[in-house]
């Protein structure tokens, strides 16, 4: 046979035996399906004790017509015909374990989204693993199932002491009349009496502001969140000031980090590095009189290099970053920076930007929420992060010796 007559001849081969393929795996598939539907039918006979239309002084029920539902097999989709029964109930292990796939198949789907997975990635897994792509309005259907316990979980009672507070926001993108506008999530964290972090709160706020800042740590305080030992955060002023406000007799350490980089924007590339160890060196004293004095130096040193707006900074806002010098010295690390929020509001970062622009505020707080319940329950949560013994013993008065 010529090379000619053999190519078209080989492709019509192939066609039939795709076409082969497809009437085998059809044929499988319906006697799938009618042997299972034979199975409810024989079930449905059991219950009621007698055939359908057989007189039988042993029939205690007669059906009542059936009802059709779908049943992924490995031969393909399936479609039920499920007997009703007048009296009784109708339970047959073949719709146990489909309602017990079906809750499992649910969980994994939502698990994948609040993992981190996009909608579209859910899809494209969904389609590999059970031969069935899910919809985007199904997991967005699957996820206000799990929205009731996220507003449930939002609005726990806070029970226990927290000494230790940590404040910030993220801003997400939403769409507004057609524009993107931006929208505020604020969140807290705290470290408990016991040593371990939970998460406190997470609510929106139109932009982070003094009213915002307000309304949210008075949801804190109404919820049973009692005065703070410290605050830490960011030089937020409207954070700030609302704190001042709803926890009068709480402390506040503004962030290190976030104060070297307020001040490493008055300061040329050229000299950051150099700059950077001086900052470095305040936070690196053994007491907070020896802080003081080590700024005093900076200062001294940052106008000798020609650099007073670094200088001004310094000088006015370094105290604002010793606070934690009155705490136990093994917390120091953990006080002077808002770093452990910082980590989780990466995380944040990192999910929400597969989403783009929410359609709502609401659907960005609920995000932003289950991605924060999922930490909650993972070793984060579970991991002691402090040895609070020291903070239980009067240790003002010895630091003030």
């Amino acid at each position: 046979m010529d090379e000619d007559n053999a190519a078209p001849l080989e492709g019509a081969i192939r066609v039939d035996e795709k076409q082969l393929r497809g009437h085998i795996d059809e044929a499988v598939r319906s006697s799938v399906e009618e042997t299972l539907n034979a199975l409810l039918d024989a079930e449905a006979e059991r219950i009621c004790g007698a055939q359908r239309y057989e007189r039988s002084a042993d029939r205690v029920d007669t059906r009542a017509g059936h009802y059709e539902r779908k049943l992924q097999t490995k031969a393909g989709e399936v479609q039920l015909r499920v007997p009703k029964l007048r009296n009784l109930p109708f339970e047959t292990a073949i719709i146990e374990r489909y309602r017990r796939r079906e809750a499992s198949v649910e969980e994994a789907l939502v698990e994948m989204y609040l993992a981190g997975v996009s909608v579209r990635r859910v899809e494209d897994i969904t389609e590999a693993l059970w031969g069935t792509r899910v919809s985007s309005g199904t997991v967005s259907r699957l996820n206000q199932k799990i929205y009731r316990h996220i507003e449930s979980w939002r609005n726990r009672t806070i029970e226990g002491e927290f000494p230790y507070v940590y404040l910030d926001g993220v801003i997400l993108k939403r769409s507004w009349a057609g524009e993107v506008k931006n929208v505020s999530v604020l969140v807290a964290i705290g470290v408990g009496a016991d040593g371990y972090r939970q998460i406190l709160g997470v609510a929106e706020g139109q932009k982070e502001d003094l009213e915002g800042w307000r309304g949210f740590l008075r949801h804190l305080k109404d919820r049973g969140l009692k005065d703070p030992r410290l605050i830490i955060s960011d030089a937020c002023r409207g954070l700030v000031e609302a704190a001042n406000e709803v926890f009068p007799e709480t402390d506040w350490q503004r962030c290190v980090v976030h104060f070297y980089r307020n001040v490493f924007s008055q300061v040329p590339n050229s000299k950051v590095a150099e700059v950077a160890r001086m900052l470095k060196a305040i936070h690196a004293q053994e007491d907070r009189a020896s802080a003081e004095a080590k700024t005093k130096e900076v200062v001294t040193k940052l106008r000798t290099m020609k650099l007073p707006k670094a200088a001004e900074l310094v000088e006015i806002n370094a105290h604002e970053t010793m606070t934690y010098y009155s705490f136990p010295g093994n917390h120091w690390r953990q006080l002077r920076t808002n770093n452990p929020l910082e980590r989780i509001i990466r995380e944040i970062r990192r999910r929400t930007r597969v989403v783009g622009a929410f359609p709502d505020g609401h659907s960005a707080l609920m995000l932003v929420a289950a991605r924060l319940r999922h930490i909650a329950s993972t070793k984060w949560g579970r991991r002691r992060y402090m040895a609070m013994d020291s903070l239980l013993n009067p240790f003002r008065e010895e630091v003030a010796a």
